[in-house]
């Protein structure tokens, strides 16, 4: 299993952006699929996530009503939608993944089997 985050940039407070997550070597529909971000000097934390087998979401409380997980099925590919953007939203943004027959979206990084390599956002003032 392989997955590659891109989308990152630098963009200017209340601008969007859209990071994506290809994903290859999956083969079954009951994954979950996280985004989780770094920031400097911080410990990495839970985003963002979506169980595909039950169709469940969870987003954390600082980007709720702003980022949206949405799916592409053609180009199996996640996407993490991220609007109103804020300074504090800087970090690099990784997504994950793991096999899942339950319904909830875990949020530690010890969950997660496989990762993608990050992607930087950086949100200026």
């Amino acid at each position: 299993v392989q997955l590659q985050a891109s989308g990152g940039g630098l963009v200017q407070a209340g601008a969007s952006l859209r990071l994506s997550c290809t994903i290859s070597g999956i083969t079954f529909n009951n994954y979950v699929m996280g985004w989780f971000r770094q920031a400097p000097g911080k410990e990495r934390e839970f985003v963002a996530g979506v169980n595909r087998g039950f169709g469940t979401t969870d987003y954390t409380d600082s980007v709720k009503g702003r980022f949206t997980i949405s799916r592409d099925n053609a180009k199996n590919a996640e996407y993490l939608q991220m609007n109103s953007l804020k300074p504090e939203d800087t970090a690099v943004y990784y997504c994950a993944a793991r096999r899942s027959f339950m319904s909830a979206v875990p949020s530690t990084q010890q969950s997660y089997n496989y990762w993608g390599q990050g992607t930087q956002v950086t949100v200026s003032s």
